[in-house]
């Protein structure tokens, strides 16, 4: 029987995260040997900040993590209703998979960049094939008798359209940000996480309703499975979690976001609550918005200087932050810093009266942008410099 109506089922969702945890820590030294026999090995570049060769394809073990996790859900007296009320878990651990084939076989052939496109367009038609797709979406204009904001309803090709190009920019922005032992892993944490927070909110609001455990889970599933590649993944690095790993973190996430507001009844509800229906968008929004931005300068800089936009550099933002001074461990940690600002800044606002939560967004980030200058600083405060 589904649990009773207004009751959480907070432990399993619990227990399922801390098994992908376990069970991708546990396989990733599995993966790391299969990668080293199989040739998967990232070669130091110009572009990188690694100095000797370390095995790849990572991205396997945080697959079979949430694969475990999905598995265990499904046998669980209340997350197996869940899987009976809608097929979007089902949809984003197959689409997960595949993406993760591809990434695999990229971290072993070096796919080029046409074809990992295809192949990110094709893993989105699969979660559209599942129903996982945008059906309606608010937007803060165009109210009518007073309403604030209105809704725009979405057909099949438009809601379908939405959900790949959601895919891709979110797998790519991941993928580019993949820079830094831990940097991916921890980013993908950090939006999974704040994602199963606001999408557990969603659930006690719509009191219990099976219908909307699939967000939770897939965040919770995401989060607990990124949280046991860590160990393997921080500075100094045993292996990289590859394509394999960041496309499949970007396509979840995407998942789980499209899962929790993109079949919402929004005309039922006032404008301030439909902001607060799309907080799971926002938050992987805010916690996105760093490699994201770095994916939007790095277009436009080499478009700008005649090169295709998948084209190698060294002047990503983590490659700042070692330019002016961090070491990578501290960079990474920045990253984190600002992801998790921009990230529980966009929950606060539904936690707290607006200014207390402007406050606490205010002074997270004068805190962030001190200690990213800190280097710098001190280095113009030396004596000769």
């Amino acid at each position: 029987m589904p649990p009773t109506s207004g009751l959480l089922p907070i432990r399993e969702y619990i227990l399922v995260a801390l098994t992908a945890t376990a069970v991708t820590y546990l396989l990733t030294g599995v993966v790391r040997r299969i990668a080293i026999r199989v040739g998967a090995i990232a070669n130091p570049r110009a572009r990188d900040v690694h100095v000797a060769p370390i095995p790849r394809m990572g991205g396997v073990g945080i697959y079979l993590g949430v694969a475990a996790a999905m598995g265990l859900a499904h046998q669980l007296p209340a997350l197996s209703h869940g899987f009976d009320a809608s097929f979007d878990s089902v949809g984003v651990l197959l689409a997960a998979g595949v993406i993760s084939l591809i990434g695999a076989l990229d971290d072993r052939f070096e796919l080029d960049a046409w074809t990992k496109l295809a192949g990110q367009v094709m893993c989105a038609g699969i979660l559209v094939i599942f129903g996982v797709q945008w059906v309606s979406f608010w937007v803060p204009w165009g109210g009518t008798g007073g309403s604030f904001g209105s809704v725009l309803v979405l057909d099949k090709n438009q809601g379908a359209l939405l959900t790949v190009v959601m895919v891709v920019v979110m797998v790519n922005a991941m993928n580019f940000v993949d820079g830094l032992d831990g940097l991916a892993g921890g980013l993908g944490f950090i939006a999974a996480a704040a994602t199963c927070a606001f999408s557990l909110g969603l659930l006690d609001s719509s009191g219990g309703d099976v219908g909307t455990y699939p967000p939770a889970l897939i965040a919770a599933t995401l989060a607990g499975a990124c949280l046991g590649f860590l160990p393997y993944n921080f500075q100094p690095a045993k292996i990289f979690m590859g394509d394999s790993g960041s496309m499949m973190i970007g396509l979840m996430l995407a998942g789980a976001t499209t899962s929790a507001s993109g079949r919402v009844p929004y005309p039922q509800f006032s404008g301030k609550d439909a902001i607060a229906l799309l907080s799971p968008l926002v938050v992987v929004a805010a916690v996105l918005f760093v490699p994201m931005l770095d994916l939007i300068m790095a277009v436009v800089r080499r478009t700008r200087r005649g090169e295709s936009p998948f084209a190698a550099d060294k002047m990503h933002l983590h490659h700042r932050l070692l330019e002016i001074g961090h070491s990578q461990r501290r960079a990474v940690l920045l990253i984190y810093l600002w992801a998790g600002i921009l990230a529980f800044g966009a929950v606060s606002v539904t936690l707290f009266d607006d200014a207390a939560a402007l406050w606490i967004i205010g002074i997270g980030l004068v805190f962030a942008v001190a200690v990213s200058i800190v280097p710098r600083l001190r280095s113009r405060n030396q004596p000769g410099t």
